[in-house]
Order: C-alpha cells, then structure tokens, then sequence
C-alpha cells in the first residue's frame, strides 16, 4: 500500500511538474501575438532604441504579452542589450516570444523597396527616402551640401541629382545616409554599364552627366516617350551648332516657378546659368530626375535637321518639329489655332 502511495505521489508531482514546465513553455514559447491571421507583423526598430523602449514599444503594440517574460527569455538568449538592433523586421503572426526575439537578436531585416520616380530637386529626392526609410530628410539634405562629402565621391550641388537613377531600389530601412549614397553610386555604375551607355555618350562627345542632364530638359519637355529621340536631336543640333537651347523648363526651374501653367517673360528673362534662354549651352546640372527613357533617348537620338519644335495644341501631348524658322512659325501659328478651337469646343 505504501508503496502503490508513493508512486501516486510521484507521478501527482511529475504531473504538476510537467504542467508548470508546459505553462513556462507556452508563456515564453507560446504565440507573442493574440491573434494569428496569416499576416506578417512588421516592427521597426530605429537607431539607438533602448531595450526597455523597445520592449514598451511590443507591449503597446500587442505584440508580447508579458514583458517580464520578455525580459527573462530575452536575457537568457543574450538580446538583453542597449541599444538594441535597429532594422525592420517581419515576425510571423504566431510566432513563438523565443522566434520573435532570435530574429530581433540576429538582425535579420526585412528590406523595404526605396522607389524613386521624378523628383524634381535633391530636396525631393531626400524627402523621399524619409517617407520610405528611418534616416530624415534633413540628414540627406546637410549631406547634399557637405563640400568635403561631394568631393570625396566626384560631385558638386549641381550635378549630384545625375547619380540618381529612377528605379525602385531594394535597401534596409535602417540604411545611414552615406551608405545610401554609395548604393546609388553602385546602381549609377551598374546602369551606365549596361547598354553599351558608357561608349554611346562618348559617341555623342558627351559625358553621362551632360546626356542627364539633356534628359531632364527632355523629361519635362515632353510626356510621349516615342518622340523623346526626335526631340532629343533638336536640342543636340543646337549644341552643335553653338544655339542658345531656349527650352521653356529650363526657364521654370531658373525661377522655381513650379506650379505655373504658362512660360512668360518673367521666366524667359529670369536671370540664372540654367536659363537657356540667356545662357548658351547646356545648364549646370540636370533641372529635374531624368527617366531611364529620357536617358536612352538621348543617347539614342534620332539624327536629322530639325531645329524646332513646338506642342501641337491639340491636346495630344506631341511635337510638330521644323527645320526652318519659316516652318516653326507655321507651326506656332497652328498651335495657337488648335489652342483656341480647344477654348471654344
């Protein structure tokens, strides 16, 4: 009899031992999160965050549900550090406290996709990688005019928006600003390599950063991208030829006039190296993120003796091209003609 007692008591005690180890287990393994819908639970994490931050920060969010849990399992897998991994980070819906701190721990990210499209000035450029990245917009924007910086890396204010290359960039979100610098550099380098781009302007006597910079002109010139080479072969028969450019957004960029709807004489005589009206030659530095089609029609330009154009006025968007002054003003007649037929239809 003693001895059938003992063995119940033993096996109550290893019952209420497994229990209590079974209930450690789920409160330090168990599901962080209440519910488990499928979804990936995304946690940024930004610079020089505390671990008593972060944990404030998973307790608010309902991602853990017990923080001193938290602490004791985060203290015996070796996480408990100040500051903690920065990054963002994506934890399966479900995932045990011991999986969301291993990948907390390791720093293993997920990427975020950095898409630029057409800013117009670097301080576009730099608020575009606040909205999508941890770094502020005014970190790029003292790093845009940091003179030492520049010249450690080849540039100068104006022609730096020529690194750019609109595309959509796969990065961390935690990048630090001069390490996104250097991806564009690499992306800028990869790009020229590709599509003997490197050989074509040098063909043309142009650098990649003049043939940017006659893009951006291109870029607001025209929306039809199968008229951007014809186009393109205008401006470079003025350069050829020593013309002034005259392309009407050169002008707007020169005055920052951004959100008028008609070139004037106050934009045509505004008084700055990137009006071509005033100033022979190329601008200084592109006047808004070049297209990778604006790009290539550049270096693909169409050859031909056009020396003007001017918008059709009918609400297509194209260009009728000339190549006398006698047809241009054909052409601008008809402009106007189309112009007024629009106001009145």
């Amino acid at each position: 009899m003693k001895a059938r007692r003992s063995l119940q008591k033993l096996a109550l005690v290893s019952i209420a031992l497994l229990l209590v180890a079974y209930y450690m287990y789920q409160r330090l393994s168990g599901p962080p999160v209440y519910a488990d819908d499928g979804n990936s639970i995304i946690i940024e994490v930004p610079r020089n965050t505390s671990f008593d931050s972060l944990t404030q920060s998973l307790w608010d969010q309902e991602i853990i549900r017990d923080t001193g849990d938290f602490r004791r399992l985060s203290e015996r897998l070796g996480y408990l550090n100040n500051p903690v991994r920065s990054g963002r980070f994506a934890i399966a819906s479900g995932s045990s406290m011991h999986e969301l701190i291993r990948i907390l721990h390791q720093g293993k990210q997920a990427p975020v996709n950095l898409i630029f499209t057409n800013e117009r000035e670097l301080k576009d450029v730099a608020a575009k990688a606040d909205r999508f990245l941890a770094l502020k917009d005014e970190e790029l924007q003292t790093l845009f005019t940091d003179s030492l910086f520049l010249d450690s890396i080849g540039y100068g204010q104006y022609d730096l928006m020529s690194l750019f290359i609109p595309n959509t960039y796969e990065v961390f979100w935690d990048i630090m600003p001069r390490d996104l610098i250097s991806r564009m550099i690499t992306e800028h380098d990869r790009f020229w390599d590709k599509k003997d781009r490197w050989e074509k302007a040098e063909d043309l006597n142009l650098t990649p950063r003049q043939v940017y910079t006659l893009a951006s002109i291109i870029e607001r010139e025209t929306i039809q991208n199968d008229e951007k080479q014809r186009m393109a072969g205008v401006y470079y028969n003025r350069l050829q030829q020593n013309m002034r450019l005259q392309a009407d957004p050169t002008a707007v960029f020169a005055s920052r006039d951004f959100h008028t709807t008609r070139v004037t004489r106050y934009h045509l005589n505004f008084d700055s190296p990137y009006n071509t009206y005033r100033y022979k030659g190329l601008p200084p530095g592109p006047i808004t993120m070049a297209s990778i089609a604006s790009i290539d029609a550049v270096l693909d330009l169409e050859r031909h003796d056009f020396i003007f154009f001017c918008a059709r006025g009918d609400g297509s968007g194209y260009h009728n091209f000339a190549k006398t002054l006698e047809e241009h003003n054909r052409n601008a007649a008809q402009y106007r003609a189309n112009r007024k037929k629009r106001r009145q239809g």
